[in-house]
């Protein structure tokens, strides 16, 4: 191999046997030995590393655990643990170990990596015996790497890790998620080690893996969560202190003026999620978070049932949704046609008119409501088969009609008086949706324009909910009027 700036290492390899054999309590003796702080508090010291960061390290280093997920608010010390064990790994971990360190981007992974080196360099037994480039380190007694790589799906392959460092798990796709996960696992023991802020949204592969740490018997995985109480108000110093081990510790090293500083100057969600660890939405969310899910039920539509069927299609590759809504305010998708990531991709026409025609087989369907653009020859059809009356164009742009339907599903939604039937496809085009303040009221959007995130279920059970109203109202006014 060719050397590095320092020239071939000459020197004899350390001996570590009289370091523990177990995973956790090995690179806890390492650290402790051998690592200085690299900046901060305490810089240039030997590393003493706190009650709750040895709690991090006994969880996911626990025997048989393969994937580790650490939710932690930031300036706790996220970035220097995680180069802490980067360099343990390197010096006491399996023989031809490999390091991989996923950031957001190749600058947030070389922080780590950048990290590590400063600690290998305070410490001269380590310095004369590693080799450190610009792009990584290598070890060359034990045949050892460190790698920083973006979170590109094409720069994750090819890889043996023993262990996997992702930084910021809450910034990474379901794309980069699967390759990472793709190439670990192949040793007798290797870990991958996601540590990170919560996410913004449930739209996320964090949110996906929290739930399954939080739920899921998975001897595999291990979940360590740091936040606040639920509903705590922002300057309650006893939760600051819950949602941050730094503070709270012995030794601390955060400070409660910078978070109060940053509480001052954050918006309030934004402060919650990075400085308290907590599950939010930002402000410019349509739904608050979490609160779709708490009218999810269980209901089996009959039979020739009355509903109310609402289309929003796409023209070309985006995706189609039919929903269907029953008088008394219960949703569900009957259809969701979504491109799976293929530019060539164009939703199946015959699929969704087959899927209306059947619609209207098995319910008493009052109204198709559709949005006309790119579909006007098949709702004229569809109107052919089935009614002029009961198909009706349904223009989702028009802003003076569509703000009242959104705010009408809002309002019943956090007042808990609609139903749908929870499913996820659904629940993630709710949780795409901004509001858009106009001055007819709130709509909703994209978060950008040509954003992958799909809306389509979402307005389309806007629409679905406000005509199934409409309906409703004048059922009871048919039959008030009969009673007269």
């Amino acid at each position: 191999m060719k050397a590095g700036p320092k020239g071939q290492v000459k020197v004899a390899p350390l001996d570590f046997s009289a370091l523990p054999e177990g995973r956790a309590g090995r690179r806890l003796a390492f650290i402790a030995e051998y690592l200085r702080v690299p900046k901060g508090v305490g810089a240039g010291e030997l590393v003493q590393l706190r009650g709750f960061q040895v709690d991090i390290v006994e969880t996911v280093f626990a025997p048989g655990i393969r994937t580790g997920l650490v939710s932690l608010p930031r300036a706790n010390g996220k970035t220097a643990l995680a180069a802490m064990l980067a360099v343990a790994e390197l010096f006491v971990g399996d023989a031809s170990a490999e390091v991989l360190v996923v950031a957001s981007d190749q600058r947030q992974a070389n922080i780590t990596l950048r990290m590590a080196k400063r600690m290998i360099e305070l410490n001269p037994e380590l310095a004369e015996r590693a080799q450190i480039y610009a792009d990584r380190i290598v070890i060359p007694h034990n045949d050892s790497v460190l790698l920083p790589l973006p979170a590109e799906p094409g720069a994750l392959h090819g890889f043996d890790p023993s262990l996997l460092i992702v930084d910021e798990l809450h910034v990474v796709t379901e794309a980069v998620w699967e390759a990472v996960t793709s190439v670990s696992g192949k040793r007798p023991e290797s870990l991958t080690l996601a540590i990170s802020t919560p996410a913004s949204s449930p739209d996320s592969v964090m949110w996906r893996l929290v739930e399954h740490g939080r739920f899921a018997d998975d001897p595999a995985f291990a979940l360590r969560e740091f936040a606040a109480p639920d509903g705590c108000p922002t300057d309650d110093r006893q939760a600051w202190r819950t949602a941050n081990p730094a503070l709270a510790c012995e030794h601390p090293f955060l400070a409660e003026d910078g978070l109060e500083a940053a509480r001052r100057t954050l918006r309030e969600p934004v402060f919650r999620q990075l400085r308290l660890g907590q599950w939010v939405t930002g402000v410019e969310s349509w739904m608050p978070w979490g609160v779709w899910d708490t009218c999810k039920t269980e209901r089996v539509i009959r039979p020739r049932e009355r509903v109310v069927l609402a289309f929003d299609g796409s023209a070309s590759g985006d995706s189609t949704a039919l929903v269907g809504c029953t008088l008394d305010g219960h949703l569900w998708v009957e259809g969701l046609w979504e491109n799976p990531g293929d530019p060539r991709w164009r939703v199946p026409r015959e699929d969704v008119t087959r899927a209306v025609d059947i619609a209207f087989t098995k319910y008493d369907v009052a109204e198709l409501a559709c949005d006309p653009w790119g579909w006007r020859s098949e709702i004229e059809d569809w109107a052919k088969r089935h009614g002029e009356r009961r198909v009706l164009e349904w223009n989702t742009a028009h802003g003076q009609r569509m703000a009242p339907a959104t705010d009408r599903l809002y309002q019943a939604v956090v007042t808990n008086t609609v139903t749908h039937d929870g499913d996820p496809r659904m629940a993630a085009h709710i949780a795409h949706c901004v509001a858009k303040p106009t001055p007819m009221g709130d709509l909703v959007s994209k978060d950008k324009r040509g954003s992958p995130r799909k809306i389509d279920a979402a307005v389309a059970a806007i629409v679905a909910f406000d005509r199934a109203a409409w309906h409703q109202q004048r059922n009871r006014k048919r039959v008030r009027s009969f009673a007269s």
